[in-house]
């Protein structure tokens, strides 16, 4: 049972070790399991022993450039039940091309595109063939799958022993899933800008790295500590332009019927399901702008407001505070726009709805 956006390791590891000449070394680690069944009856001790024990890497150096700096990268993507019991992932062709990237980023040996694609589908496979994967349940049709499992996926990179400031030329790929439910809790949706920075100008920004989360995760623990769901960054230079959400990136759709989000530099992460949201409202014959958008244009002109991620989905965001003014978004109900992107990428990914985009993938 997926309890919204924790971790509850499947058994079946991926791990890929860079070795000199380019050859990339392959294997399937097996982690202690016994049945899904047999273990939905362990004690809650019982079961986080077990959990702890498949969360445990022996075999990766502890003292390492990733957990002394933070240099490594990640990517999250997401396996959807089928009401034919298949599993499907949702491009995940556009998160090995991320992942590529973010790795040359760092100067890291890239992982192979195909190597990642043909990985994730196995390992899912794997853990599927033993029981572990969440089954179809007519019930999320309800709710619009707000309420629907999924199986995610984590790859991320790991280096090699060092203590001093280095970069990875040998790094471990390691690819962990887990069930999930729902990102954002039911509650509040209000938002507040932060005065903290998330990323600068030729930074990493643009990296799906591990480190430019720290600012974030402070900032949105900040935001939740005074009533709020999320955080809104805005500019390192000005302070006064929208970037992203603490972990996504966000839309505006405004008075003029047009949907605004920020225009992709090397301070804001190149969202999938941002490419995916853009390319379902001009579908729809929505007017789609990607350009700088002040906070004080959005506080005046902003009917609607949702943001977006793989974890997130299509979430909206009732309202906006920055500093003593805040706008209320459509009466800080869920918007036409906002509900009918929700509804069409969900009925997609759960194939409700005819993929005609051909995002799509079966783990096979």
């Amino acid at each position: 049972m997926a309890k919204s956006f924790s971790l509850a390791m499947y058994p079946w590891v991926y791990y890929a070790r860079y070795e000199e000449g380019g050859k990339w070394n392959e294997t399937f680690v097996e982690k202690p399991h016994t049945t899904p069944e047999e273990e939905a009856k362990l004690s809650p001790e019982a079961m986080q022993n077990l959990l702890a024990q498949r969360n445990s890497f022996p075999e990766l150096p502890l003292v390492n450039y990733t957990t002394q700096y933070g240099l490594g990268v990640f990517e999250g993507l997401k396996a959807f039940p089928q009401k034919n019991g298949e599993l499907k992932l949702f491009r995940p062709d556009e998160n090995a091309h991320r992942m590529y990237r973010s790795m040359e980023g760092l100067h890291m040996p890239p992982f192979p595109e195909k190597l990642f694609l043909a990985a994730v589908k196995e390992v899912v496979r794997k853990n599927k063939s033993l029981g572990y994967a969440p089954s179809y349940d007519p019930a999320w049709e309800k709710d619009n799958f707000s309420s629907g499992h999924s199986v995610y996926i984590r790859p991320f990179t790991y280096s090699e022993p060092g203590i001093g400031l280095g970069l990875s030329y040998k790094p471990w790929v390691v690819i962990i899933t887990t069930p999930v439910g729902a990102y954002f809790e039911p509650g509040t949706s209000k938002a507040i800008t932060t005065d903290r920075v998330r990323a600068t100008p030729k930074g990493t920004g643009w990296i799906k790295c591990c480190s430019n989360y720290v600012i974030p995760i402070l900032a949105k623990k900040e935001a939740e500590k005074n009533g709020y769901m999320e955080v809104i960054f805005l500019d390192a230079k000005e302070g006064k332009y929208v970037e992203e959400g603490s972990s996504c990136n966000i839309f505006f759709y405004l008075s003029n019927g047009t949907l605004v989000t920020p225009d992709l530099k090397d301070t804001i992460l190149p969202g999938i399901t941002r490419k995916s949201a853009i390319a379902l409202a001009q579908d729809m014959g929505i007017r789609v702008e990607e350009r700088l958008i002040s906070i004080e244009e959005v506080l005046d002109s902003a009917k609607e407001c949702f943001v977006t991620g793989t974890a997130a989905g299509v979430t909206y965001i009732e309202s906006i505070t920055h500093g003593k003014k805040t706008a209320v978004f459509n009466k800080g109900k869920p918007g036409e726009l906002t509900t009918t992107l929700q509804k069409t990428l969900k009925g997609i990914q759960y194939g409700a709805i005819p993929d005609k985009f051909g995002w799509m993938v079966p783990v096979g």
